[in-house]
């Protein structure tokens, strides 16, 4: 069977890129079609005659949607039967089906038209923002608590499984045997956490809650006993704001050469690899801590994460590790250039290796692969074991 991907082969990349989006504005035609059909179908109830008690149910049941698509459907079409100028940004692609579900409780006549306005282009995190301010909520208290253990297994599946070990026979009993051995072998699994959430509850406020293991509970508790002159009540949201902003002075350090007294820096050989810190800095500052790739229809990567120095011109090439020749780029981007420089076949990856915290500005560390490096698994007991909530964080100006 021929998939619809074949048919992509002949295309160019800038062909490709121009379906590409082509296919994107006829999917928001069609969502913006289906939002307006489903309010009509929902102001008709004409789900009823088709067996279903519910417009979910029948989203779900008829148009074979996934419960998650249902109701966000559903919630934008009754948003939108009271506000139709949201198909119309719908279908433009100013605003996204998440956009209108978290606003649409919040609309209002008189508040509608510049509140689309406002959340026009902007991602999940702003218009949770938006929400935060239109309905803030009260600070949450600090809470750590112990996570229950998981449950042991079925008693009801134990005695089936005892039931019918009694009428194997003695060559299953054997293979029973081997098999049980194999399972005791196999460490068990490690109870599920629960992800980390971070969500605002009012401007410039924050709910923060996430699940550490029972060594950074004890960590957590010695430093509230070492702070317990500073910090009387222990308050896990303090700790938690004093240790991250000696973690982020000890990253900046380390990453690019952050310091408030800056020193004379030191010369570099001819063909060095090594960027002084003065130029790490300069560099940081100069393309604000974020990639600095432009694409040819002038976008600039946002990426803020995985940053690494560029050279412009090729270390491989003679580039010198100096202000005009380094620019920041995401790890993708950087690897992008390289394949684009030297081809595909024989690009090595040559990168700085992370710093590690504590180690001398001097000494710069580099590393060149073919193959990814290897990341060390977690074992069972770094799970973790406790639930923290920290008390509401302020927002940095």
């Amino acid at each position: 069977m021929t998939t619809a991907c074949a048919s992509f082969d002949h295309l160019s990349d800038q062909d490709l890129l121009r379906e590409v989006a082509c296919l994107a504005a006829c999917e928001r035609e069609a969502t913006a079609c289906l939002i307006a059909s489903l309010a009509e179908l929902d102001a008709r109830r004409l789900y009823l005659a088709e067996g279903c008690a519910s417009l979910f149910t029948y989203c779900v049941a008829v148009l074979r949607l996934s419960e998650h698509a249902a109701y966000d459907r559903i919630e934008v079409a009754r948003a939108a039967r009271r506000f139709p100028v949201i198909l119309e940004q719908l279908w433009a692609g100013a605003v996204t089906l998440t956009t209108i579900r978290l606003l649409a409780p919040h609309l209002t006549d008189a508040n509608h038209a510049a509140l689309l306005a406002e959340a026009r282009h902007r991602s999940r995190r702003d218009v949770e923002q938006i929400v935060a301010r239109l309905q803030p909520q009260p600070d949450v208290p600090s809470v750590v608590r112990k996570l229950p253990t998981p449950a042991p297994p079925d008693a009801a599946s134990a005695t089936q499984g005892r039931a019918s070990r009694e009428h194997m026979t003695d060559e299953g009993e054997a293979q029973r045997g081997t098999a049980t051995s194999a399972e005791t072998s196999v460490p068990p699994a490690p109870a599920p956490t629960r992800p980390a959430v971070v969500a605002p509850l009012a401007p410039a406020r924050y709910k923060v809650s996430f699940t550490i293991s029972a060594e950074t509970y004890a960590k957590l508790q010695e430093a509230q006993a070492l702070l317990r002159h500073v910090i009387p009540d222990g308050d896990p949201g303090v700790i938690f704001d004093r240790a991250l902003a000696l973690l982020v002075a000890e990253c900046a350090r380390t990453k690019h050469a952050a310091t408030d007294r800056p020193k004379q820096g030191r010369g570099t050989a001819p063909g060095s690899r090594y960027i002084p810190a003065a130029v790490k800095r300069t560099v940081w500052v100069r393309d604000g801590g974020q990639c600095a790739f432009v694409s040819a229809s002038g976008r600039r990567c946002l990426e803020r994460g995985f940053l690494e120095f560029h050279h412009r011109r090729p270390y491989a090439k003679g580039g010198e590790a100096s202000v005009d020749n380094l620019e920041l780029r995401c790890r993708h981007h950087n690897a992008y250039e390289a394949v684009r420089d030297f081809g595909p076949r024989h690009v090595t990856r040559v990168r700085e290796m992370a710093p590690v915290f504590g180690a001398s500005l001097h000494v710069t560390r580099f590393e060149t692969s073919l193959a990814q490096s290897s990341r060390q698994p977690v074992s069972a007991s770094q799970i973790g074991l406790y639930q923290m909530s920290p008390s509401t964080t302020r927002a940095s100006p």
